[in-house]
């Protein structure tokens, strides 16, 4: 089913950089221009995170409900990431990265003015068009780098995810804190605005086009109409009944638009279209690989981390400032572990990293669910967060160093279609928890007079947990059906789905 060629001069494309003509200066530019954009995307979400349920209380809505706020901007990020991604190989991946930058800086400076919850939610589906900044961002690193320096740069990007989460948790839960949650969007806009310009100054437009490619706008609404459903259904489901029409209706519908999706995208792939589900693509074996696995630990973060800013908000009392301080030692291990990682990777390979950080993450996700102390939470905090880095830094490597360059806005964008899947579910699903499981307490009012507040129950985090624990075991299943493409004794190969163009002007292995 598959076959191994390098691509060669004869079909127009360089393969990776050479070290001999490799612009080390320009290069690192690129990346820490690169760190910082994600560092600030990170920045704009971390420090929404802790004051989650304080926007709840805001705008009177329940945990379900206030998981959309995470939700919907995975679903926006669904939906513009392959887009977005295809747009960057039709007409340049700076260009469409500038575009990007601006229109995410838009929906940024507007969401903190949201007068009610629901435009608060379109703002943030907007927004999502923000995660289409990594797989752009990947798909310039990969032309600029020469192959042994590549999982080093990717390993590099991706601590910056978890070193936009150390920024973000306690500076913008201390603002959130003492000024308000609006107050830590108003704080970014001019962090967004001097990388947009930046960005438009130091980088250089990408060297590969496709100016053949069209864009597959059915595909991204049939995904993006499927989530929207199924999600609605989860984060209203308690509110409406688990067994009333309303959810059930919106659940089921979410489900069966999947089928003329997964139709659509076969006959638009076998047609030469490339399809933001690309069959062409997924027929890779490492493509598919780690599009399950970053779909599964996309999933498993985002459930862990909204059960984790309850946890903290209600079973340990902490105020805003203290919930992100307590969040820091998750972002902590990101950042220690995917430098390392992106080291060790070129040595070991990538299967066995990613399966010990998968069973790393589990481990610690169940001990978080077995452990009710506070210092054992942030202990494993940061086991987890160890265990999710090595999967970030290295399975993006099964994709960036096997598909042909001209693929790669394409593949790097369909992984994060991918990956935004299962993080638009995790959340919903782990609000869906915690708003089912709750208990009652008192607190003492005005005059002496008990109040009633119905709080999250120990049991939900408990769920929560143990599912997250269950998602990272699969991902280390996963795993092994991989082919290794890194470690020593390996050489540099693009892989091609038997009967591409690629083999047919190549051969084939």
């Amino acid at each position: 089913m598959w076959s191994v060629k390098l691509v060669n001069q004869a079909e127009g494309i360089e393969d990776f950089v050479h070290m001999d003509r490799f612009d080390r200066s320009y290069a690192n530019k690129v990346m820490l221009i690169l760190a910082g954009l994600v560092m600030t995307v990170m920045y704009v979400e971390g420090m929404l995170t802790p004051s989650l349920p304080s926007i709840a209380g805001d705008f009177n809505v329940s945990a379900s409900q206030a998981s959309l706020i995470l939700a919907m901007y995975m679903v926006g990020g669904v939906a513009a990431t392959p887009t977005l991604g295809k747009l960057g190989d039709l007409y340049g991946k700076k260009r469409v990265m500038i575009i990007t930058i601006g229109v995410y800086a838009a929906a940024v400076s507007v969401t903190g003015f949201s007068p009610t919850f629901e435009f608060m939610i379109i703002s943030r589906t907007i927004q999502g068009v923000g995660m289409a900044v990594m797989p752009l961002g990947m798909a310039l690193v990969r032309e600029e780098f020469p192959r042994e320096l590549i999982p080093r740069a990717q390993a590099v990007i991706s601590a910056m995810f978890g070193a936009g989460f150390a920024i973000s948790l306690p500076l913008g839960s201390l603002v959130s804190n003492d000024y308000g949650w609006r107050w830590t969007y108003h704080s970014a806009i001019p962090v967004v605005v001097i990388l947009l310009v930046i960005s438009l100054v130091v980088i250089k437009e990408s060297r590969f086009r496709k100016p053949e490619v069209k864009i597959d706008l059915v595909g991204a609404s049939l995904l993006a109409a499927a989530l929207s459903l199924i999600i609605l259904a989860l984060s209203e489901g308690q509110y409406w009944g688990w067994t009333s029409l309303s959810t059930i209706s919106f659940g089921a519908a979410g489900f069966v638009l999947f089928i003329p999706l997964v139709l659509y995208e076969l006959r638009y792939t076998r047609r030469g279209g490339e399809a933001i589900l690309n069959f062409r693509l997924l027929a890779i074996r490492n493509v598919m690989v780690a599009n399950i696995a970053l779909t599964a630990a996309g999933a498993g973060m985002f459930l862990s981390m909204f059960a984790l800013v309850y946890r903290f908000t209600y079973q340990f009392q902490d105020s805003i400032w203290t919930t992100g301080v307590s969040l820091v030692p998750f972002a902590l291990g990101t950042i220690i572990f995917g430098p390392l990682a992106g080291v060790l990777v070129t040595r070991m390979g990538i299967k066995p990293l990613s399966i010990a950080g998968a069973m790393v993450a589990a481990f610690g996700f169940f001990m978080q669910a077995t452990l009710p102390g506070y210092d054992g939470v942030l202990i494993f905090e940061f086991v987890c967060g160890g265990g999710l880095s090595l999967i970030n830094a290295t399975v993006i490597n099964l994709i960036v160093l096997t598909v042909n360059p001209r693929d790669m806005g394409l593949a790097t964008a369909m992984n994060g279609t991918f990956r935004s899947l299962g993080s638009s579910i995790g959340a919903p699903v782990a609000g869906s928890i915690i708003a089912t499981y709750t208990t009652t307490i008192f607190a003492t009012g005005p005059g002496g007079t008990l109040i009633p507040a119905i709080i999250p129950a120990s049991t939900a985090f408990y769920y929560s947990f143990i599912i997250a624990a269950l998602v990272f075991v699969a991902t280390a299943v996963i795993m092994p059906f991989s082919r290794e493409i890194l470690g020593r004794g390996r050489k540099p190969a693009v892989e091609f789905p038997k009967g591409s163009r690629a083999n047919a002007s190549t051969g084939s292995e």
